[in-house]
Parts: structure tokens; C-alpha cells; sequence
């Protein structure tokens, strides 16, 4: 199982984590999303393409450094 962590510095809220959750968790292969807003991080476990992750967390409006 892959894990990928990714920064995204402009989580500042719960409501981030749970939108940047929910579309990231739609991503085909996703096992897991686990959002940290302490860390501005966002880690991912399964066999998910790292591209389509980066357009999910832009799809909900947040950018993936």
C-alpha cells in the first residue's frame, strides 16, 4: 500500500479538512485520507495516481505544494 503526504498550506479550518476529505476520497484507488490542520498536511494510502489527488484537493479549492 503507497502512501503519499502532501503539503497544502492554506488548510486553516475543519471545513477544509472535510471538503478537501471528501473530494480527495472519491479519487479511484484512495484507501484512506487522513487531513492534519496543525501540520497543513494531507496523507493518502492506497494505489491512487498522485496527479488525480493534486486536482482533487483543487477541485475543492485548495492548492497541494
Amino acid at each position: 500500500m503507497n502512501r503519499l503526504v502532501l503539503s497544502v498550506p492554506d488548510i486553516s479550518c475543519d471545513h477544509c479538512a472535510k471538503a478537501i476529505a471528501g473530494e480527495v476520497g472519491e479519487v479511484a484507488g484512495v484507501s484512506a485520507v487522513e487531513v492534519d490542520v496543525a501540520a497543513r498536511s494531507v496523507t493518502v494510502t492506497g494505489a491512487a495516481d498522485p496527479v488525480a489527488v493534486r486536482s482533487a484537493i483543487a477541485e475543492a479549492g485548495y492548492r497541494a505544494a
